[in-house]
Parts: C-alpha cells; structure tokens; sequence
C-alpha cells in the first residue's frame, strides 16, 4: 500500500508537472537569463568568465532550483489532497520522497542536461562539460532535497517563496561548494574526484533527511 500510494503519487506529480507544457520551462528560461546577462555585467573577456563561470553557474541552479518549490507542497494543502494522503494509510514520507523525485526528474535532470551549454558559453573548457552535468545533476538532487524541507515548512502559507527560499538557501551552501569546487578543479586540471564525491555525499544526506523532514512539517501543517 505505501509503495503503491507513492509510486502513483510519482506519476501523478510528473503529469501535473509536464501536463501544462513542461515542468523545466520556467527554471530553464531562468537559468538561461541569468548565466546570458554575466557576460554583459563581467565583460566578455574570456579569462574573466572562465574564472567566474562555475560561481555564476552554481548559483543560477541554485536559484533556478527554487522556482518551482512554492508548488510542491501548497496546491495538495489547499485543495486536501494531503488530507486524502493522510487519511489512506500512505505514509507522508513516501509522499514527501514521491513528490522530490518527480520533481527533481521533471525539472532537475532538464538543468543538469542545459548547464554545459551555459558552461562553454561561460568559455569554461569542453572537455569538462560531462562533468558540469554530473555535478549539476547530484547537486541538483541535493537542492530539492533541501527545497522540499523549505516547502514542507511554507506550506499553508500565502507567498511562502521568499520563507523557502530563506530556509533552503543556507542548506544549499554545501552542495554549492563542493560542486563549484569540482568544476574549478576539472577546468584547472585538477583532481575532481574529491569534491564531486563530496557533492554526492551531501545529496545522499539530503535524500536521507528530507523525506523525514517534510513529513514532519506536513504533518504539523494538517494539524
């Protein structure tokens, strides 16, 4: 019964998610203007962006990744569906984990596969561009993670963005760090290998708090 609740709650999460057009178009739209407009703000001198460009990477995802959290938790609150949710013997947590995921595959995985575009327009090498969608896609899983948390607390909140944002934002410095820190390294020609590992290891401690952690909040929020 859980698995089951959940498996339907991740299908039906991935259909309102690409059912209006396409979950990503907003984030990505995002993410395109904001690492676009660097080179007029920096310059175009190509040593100038190639410094700054895992910084101004990492932080439009970041950014990017917190668009869509306002709606992860707010809509099912206000119509019952969380109620429903509740009451079916479906654990939050299952729901909470069903929710991240489908998120995270609708808009997550769309970032991770558009961040080397931006990257070799940043003039960053392009031998290292599988590695800036490697990076972007486990830092991303750790940002919805974390966004979810933020989400699950704001739910039952009128405009919550700005509360999310100020809850996950702090949350997200790790997995910025260290994934910005692999991309430095792989364009300096570095070992990568450590601070992509350390990325993963901050996403796998998301993945293992948050579903708990939202559950928690959503309860307090039915409540």
């Amino acid at each position: 019964m859980i698995f089951s609740g959940a498996a339907a709650t991740f299908i039906r999460e991935l259909r309102l998610a690409w059912g209006g057009g396409g979950g990503a178009a907003l984030p990505l739209g995002f993410f395109a203007a904001a690492t676009s407009l660097t080179p007029l703000a920096l310059g175009p001198a190509p040593d100038l962006l190639r410094a700054a460009g895992p910084g101004v990477l990492w932080i439009a995802l970041a950014l990017s990744s917190l668009l869509p959290m306002e709606r992860m938790f707010q809509a099912d609150l206000e119509d019952g569906t969380l109620d429903a949710y509740a009451g079916s013997g479906v654990a939050l947590e299952g729901v909470a984990l069903a929710k991240i995921a489908a998120h995270w595959l609708a808009t997550g995985v769309p970032l991770a596969l558009a961040s080397p575009i931006f990257w070799v327009m940043l003039q960053g090498p392009v031998a290292a561009a599988p590695l800036v969608a490697a990076s972007a896609l486990i830092g991303g899983a750790a940002f919805f993670c974390f966004g979810a948390i933020g989400a699950a607390l704001a739910a039952g909140i009128r405009r919550g963005g700005l509360l999310i944002a100020l809850i996950a934002m702090p949350l997200y410095v790790p997995a910025m760090i260290f994934g910005a820190a692999a991309i430095y390294a792989a364009a300096d020609g570095a070992s990568w290998r450590e601070p992509l590992m350390l990325t993963a290891a901050v996403a796998l401690a998301a993945a293992a708090v948050a579903p708990f952690a939202s559950a928690g909040a959503l309860r307090a929020a039915l409540d």
